[in-house]
């Protein structure tokens, strides 16, 4: 029997939870959505890439600011979802895509605006994913990250990246914030704003959303209940298992 490759892995891991995604709330509303809002504002010419889009939140936000919208996912199963609630909302300038973020099939700069949102930790080769945005976006485009980060500590980051490949095998690696900057930078782009925030996981909803396996859930349950104060302080664990990570938005143009 043959291995799946990182992508297929990605793939097998959100297509059957792509309705969980829409319905997320944890995806669906944030500081960091309504802070990408006010950096885009109104450009009813601009295109848009919302890349990694999953269940399209970060596309619904942008279809009213800007002309076109284009939402592009690894799952075409993720695609289906967001094409269906975007006919739902009215939304009719969002049009999907299917393409990893390493290898994106769009013209060079073809875009006004660039985003991607608790998409890039997924990513196999991220260097690779952020040349694609750098690539696509026009002369002075704007490009927005956002995904959980780590906070940068040996060993928190640890902690953080263990519960999350339990929880998810498609997961790679959180970066942290100085990661990021070098990463944009080596890439092309000069970064501006950077805003971090705190992000509450439901534990029971957390897991549920990735259908992780009982024995996967009772290991992540058994390193919170053993993790040193320090861990548990900083994620601030509770007793259900609840937790709480840092999210990062930055925002660069493209040199």
């Amino acid at each position: 029997m043959s291995v799946p490759s990182h992508n297929e892995n990605v793939n097998s891991q959100f297509g059957p939870q792509a309705h969980a995604y829409l319905a997320s709330a944890v995806h669906a509303q944030g500081e960091d959505l309504e802070r990408m809002a006010s950096l885009v504002g109104r450009r009813p010419d601009a295109v848009a890439l919302d890349l990694g889009c999953g269940g399209g939140h970060a596309a619904f936000r942008l279809a009213p600011l800007v002309g076109k919208v284009v939402a592009c996912d690894l799952s075409e199963a993720m695609l289906a979802v967001v094409d269906g609630e975007a006919g739902r909302r009215g939304l009719d300038n969002v049009v999907t895509k299917c393409s990893a973020a390493e290898s994106l099939p769009c013209p060079a700069a073809s875009f006004d605006v660039a985003v991607t949102r608790y998409s890039a930790h997924h990513w196999r080769d991220v260097p690779a994913g952020l040349a694609q945005m750098h690539r696509v976006l026009k002369p002075g485009g704007l490009a927005i990250l956002m995904d959980v980060a780590t906070p940068g500590v040996p060993l928190l980051d640890t902690w953080l990246q263990s519960l999350e490949l339990l929880r998810d095998p498609s997961h790679v690696r959180n970066t942290s914030p100085d990661e990021w900057r070098a990463a944009l930078a080596a890439a092309g782009f000069s970064v501006g704003e950077t805003a971090r925030y705190r992000l509450r996981l439901e534990f029971a909803s957390w897991v549920e959303r990735m259908k992780t396996p009982p024995a996967h859930v009772a290991a992540i349950r058994s390193l919170q209940q053993r993790a040193p104060a320090e861990v548990r302080d900083y994620f601030a664990i509770e007793e259900d298992g609840s937790f709480t990570v840092d999210t990062i938005l930055l925002a660069a143009k493209k040199r």
